[in-house]
């Protein structure tokens, strides 16, 4: 059970995320499936929460620290160009973007660029939830081999 927790846990902090969440259960024998379960759930648990409250958190920080606010300034100016770069099928390309595994691509990005973009939460929680289901099938497939997905 410790196991299951730690998975989930990590899989809702930054660059960790599904991925490196997958790489820990697989290495502690966790089940595929309950792997991939646990992972997503983690994953999309702070989505919401970032889409929703983000922009307020980091006009505070603007505020009352200067020197992190130039940090936030920086992340939000990144979501915006990775963000208009997808513009035009924007649910799609933010799906696409966060199932990429790859560093600085995943569900805590995709909200930061959602939230930036100003899409609403009801639409982009779904296409980043399926870009994170994509992405947890993709890893799982590698981490555990995509052979033991099947049989």
């Amino acid at each position: 059970m410790r196991e299951y927790i730690i998975t989930f846990l990590m899989s809702m902090v930054p660059v960790v995320e599904l991925r490196g969440s997958l790489i820990y259960a697989a290495a502690n024998h966790i089940p595929p499936f309950a792997a991939a379960a646990v992972a997503f759930a983690g994953n999309c648990l702070p989505v919401p929460f970032i889409i929703l409250f983000v922009r307020r958190v980091f006009a505070w920080i603007k505020k009352h620290f200067p020197k992190l606010g130039r940090f936030a300034e920086k992340l939000e100016n990144r979501a915006v160009r990775k963000g208009g770069e997808m513009r035009r099928g924007i649910l799609f390309g933010l799906c696409l973007f966060v199932a990429i595994p790859l560093p600085g691509t995943g569900a805590w990005t995709g909200a930061l660029i959602a939230a930036m973009l100003d899409i609403r939460l009801k639409t982009a929680l779904p296409a980043i939830c399926a870009g994170v289901a994509i992405a947890a099938v993709f890893v799982t497939g590698i981490t555990y081999g995509f052979g033991s997905l099947i049989g």
